[in-house]
């Protein structure tokens, strides 16, 4: 892929790996988005998407951008992060895998979302990265860590398509959820971490420490009598054992008014990185840990910083409608 800096140059250069992908549901299309080529292997390939554009599917319908179709078999999706992979055989060869990047963008670079929005196959919107590292919260109640955020235009059936740098290098898979001039995409650092494991493997394990955390406001920090705001309260600890070796709040205290929980462990640091939010800590467990390791958790208690060592969980289905880490 050459790096001639030209939207136009970028699309004939793109276009061919993303596909429109169709869910077929009593004899009827009742959903559509978008995917990408992720690699070939002896003419089969991996296309990348959306959990929620696959949703219950376990075939979809896909369209490629000189006209073929394909029937392709769902082998893996995550709902934590809203990816799917789905594998074709007898890939057109001039479908060939988009690179992925190995970080995240830079705010204020150029980029371009490809996709089917509303229908409209093949087609191209361009921005700018507006941020990265972001928190997106989903229609299940959770949040989606480490995303990225851009003013190019990101619609239905957007999402599952490929948010690529001018070099054509795959930052994001877009996720359409509605706003003005934002959007948002699932960052090529969690691609590169979990896609490989659905194509193993089906599934996705994600660490749990089962624990629900907010993070430590002025108003939080006065309330538990804290010198400066850092890290995040401990809200919760009623989400299993693997939480056993910290406190979460047990009370209120009234702040100008209101009623701000307190008692509860700060945690101010994972396995040695600091923690300020907890999209920060959510970012850390999805990229840095996995399930049934140890991880040493850095907390103030009472005033005391101590460290307490906890064996993560696996986190379940979501189910509910709640934001834990």
């Amino acid at each position: 892929m050459t790096h001639n800096h030209t939207y136009e140059t970028l699309y004939s250069e793109t276009i061919p790996s993303v596909v429109s992908l169709y869910v077929l549901h009593g004899g009827r299309y009742n959903g559509s988005g978008s995917g990408f080529v992720y690699d070939v292997v002896d003419g089969t390939g991996h296309i990348v998407t959306n959990q929620h554009v696959v949703t219950i599917a376990k075939e979809v319908d896909i369209r490629f951008s000189e006209g073929d179709w394909r029937v392709g078999k769902v082998i893996g999706k995550d709902a934590y992060t809203d990816l799917a992979v789905v594998e074709v055989a007898d890939l057109p060869e001039y479908a060939t895998p988009l690179p992925i990047a190995s970080e995240n963008p830079r705010p204020g670079q150029p980029v371009a979302a490809l996709g089917n929005p509303m229908g409209l196959e093949g087609s191209i919107t361009a921005g700018l990265v507006s941020g990265a590292n972001r928190s997106m919260i989903t229609q299940d109640g959770f949040s989606i860590p480490d995303t990225v955020q851009t003013d190019a235009p990101i619609n239905p059936g957007n999402s599952g398509g490929p948010l690529v740098t001018l070099a054509g290098e795959v930052v994001g898979v877009n996720r359409a959820r509605g706003g003005d001039n934002i959007g948002f995409a699932i960052s090529a650092e969690i691609v590169n971490r979990v896609v490989p494991e659905l194509i193993e493997n089906g599934e996705y394990r994600h660490s749990y420490l089962k624990v629900r955390t907010i993070d430590v406001s002025p108003t939080i920090a006065e309330a538990n009598d804290l010198a400066h705001p850092e890290g995040v309260l401990v809200a919760d600890v009623s989400l299993g054992p693997a939480s056993g070796a910290l406190i979460g709040c047990h009370a209120t205290k009234e702040i100008r008014g209101q009623e701000v929980p307190v008692g509860g462990d700060i945690i101010v640091g994972v396995n040695g990185h600091s923690i300020s939010s907890h999209e920060q800590l959510m970012r850390y467990l999805i990229l840095e840990t996995r399930p049934d390791e140890p991880l040493t958790v850095e907390i103030i208690r009472d005033g005391e910083r101590l460290t307490e060592s906890i064996t993560l969980g696996t986190r379940p289905k979501p189910a509910r409608r709640i934001s834990v880490a």
